[in-house]
């Protein structure tokens, strides 16, 4: 009887253990507009994290450099023991000894001890103090390396999700013209029961039919693999499923377009970077060319030494205190052409960013250009393509219409079906090379 309670207990123990581990396994699930996609990704993206550890780590690196500016404080402690104290040989007949002999005295004491503490001030260096006034820049300069990468990671999370999106759309028309080669199928059977087609007519469209539903598998892997991506930029665990909840239509694609008569280079998080680039670099000239002045700094200390020939520093020991002030001045004369060299080679790098600099506006007048001409045509496409694909909407019922009523032929019904995939296709490509266009431009004019 016991065993078999031992049995049951055991049997359920597993099933909740089973259950538990099962439950823990569950894919959580997400549901995101774009906006709340961005900032999971700046929460969780890999680059994104370590772009804003990499502010924290030079944040920890301009409090290690302000401690030049900062008094250095050191106490200390010593003790020797003195196991064989030095003698020293004086002529015995000093003490009334017979000439050409030697007395043995000890020169020191078996224990000695001492104890302070000291004091460095730096009280001018002008290479600590342009790196002290340089703290403030260096930190904006790795934050606004961390926005770089948050924009770049942004901007690719806009084209996939919204490809995603527009792709939803694409299995929707698949749909809707799988529905319409069945509902032909099924009439062209029965136009050829009453033995007005032919056999080629019904393989026709089984053959459109069975080309539509390979389509419609091949989209949807192309789906789920662009679900992948998204996830992998945004930082979330593959096994978590993500589901979008923005729509993406025509009037969409057209409506809160910003114009570009107020833009400045300064609107792009790149140009701020690069301005950041040359404040550094002029900091690192002006700290060489300041590196010929002479360093001032103190030192002060004050010790307390004991001597005796008996281990009683604690109880009974004479201290005897020790201290001094230095002032201390070093002035540089001669260190070859090393200095020279690398005043000259810190104003190379400073001329080199002031010319990547310009290279970047050319870039970024380049990029605005592009995508400007890119979303005007991208638009217009869209629009033709819009009116395409209604159009051959309407040419397909009305020539299924006539094909219906006998006075039309299978190739004409198989042509406009053609026609109309070409033009939902062309449609489908339009809307997503508009959304696309438009995140380019956004990011073109530093609004994205």
């Amino acid at each position: 009887m016991k065993k078999r309670w031992f049995n049951r207990i055991a049997i359920i123990f597993l099933l909740v253990t089973a259950n538990s581990v099962m439950a823990q396994q569950q894919s959580i699930i997400h549901e995101f507009s774009i906006q709340q996609t961005i900032e999971y990704a700046k929460k969780n993206s890999v680059q994104v994290k370590n772009a804003l550890l990499d502010v924290k780590i030079q944040i920890q690196t301009n409090r290690d450099f302000t401690s030049a500016a900062y008094p250095q404080i050191n106490g200390s402690f010593s003790l020797v023991n003195n196991i064989n104290v030095p003698v020293v040989l004086v002529p015995a007949e000093f003490f009334g000894g017979p000439p050409g002999t030697f007395e043995k005295f000890p020169f020191g004491i078996k224990y000695n001890a001492t104890g302070g503490i000291s004091l460095d001030q730096l009280l001018f260096d002008g290479q600590v103090f342009v790196g002290l006034k340089a703290r403030k820049t260096v930190v904006e300069f790795s934050e606004k390396n961390a926005e770089v990468t948050e924009e770049m990671i942004k901007a690719n999370i806009y084209k996939i999700y919204y490809q995603l999106v527009v792709s939803k759309t694409q299995i929707e028309l698949l749909d809707a013209n799988i529905d319409r080669l069945e509902k032909l199928l099924h009439d062209t059977r029965e136009i050829y029961k009453n033995g007005f087609a032919e056999k080629l007519d019904i393989d026709k469209v089984s053959v459109q039919l069975a080309n539509l539903q390979t389509e419609k598998i091949q989209a949807l892997n192309q789906i789920n693999n662009g679900y992948l991506s998204l996830k992998l930029l945004m930082g979330m665990p593959i096994k978590d499923s993500l589901r979008l909840t923005d729509t993406l239509s025509y009037d969409q694609v057209r409506e809160g377009l910003p114009l570009v008569s107020d833009f400045k280079y300064s609107d792009r998080k790149e140009f701020q970077y690069a301005e950041l680039g040359i404040k550094l670099n002029e900091y690192n000239v002006k700290r060489y060319k300041l590196s010929r002045y002479p360093t001032l700094g103190l030192n002060a200390y004050y010790n307390e030494n004991g001597q005796g020939n008996k281990f009683s520093f604690f109880t009974s020991g004479d201290w005897f205190p020790v201290s001094a002030i230095t002032l201390r001045v070093n002035v540089p004369i001669f260190k070859g052409s090393s200095l020279r060299a690398k005043i000259e080679g810190a104003t190379l790098e400073l001329q080199k960013s002031i010319n990547q600099r310009e290279a970047l506006k050319l870039s970024i007048d380049n990029d605005l250009e592009v995508a400007k001409n890119n979303f005007s045509a991208a638009i217009s496409s869209l629009d033709f393509q819009k009116e395409n694909m209604k159009l051959a909407e309407q040419v397909y019922d009305q020539t299924k219409k006539k094909f219906e009523a006998g006075v039309g032929s299978n190739i004409e019904i198989n042509a406009a079906q053609t026609d109309l995939k070409a033009a939902q296709t062309n449609y489908i490509n339009a809307l997503y090379d508009a959304i696309i266009a438009k995140t380019d431009y956004l990011k073109a004019i530093g609004k994205l």
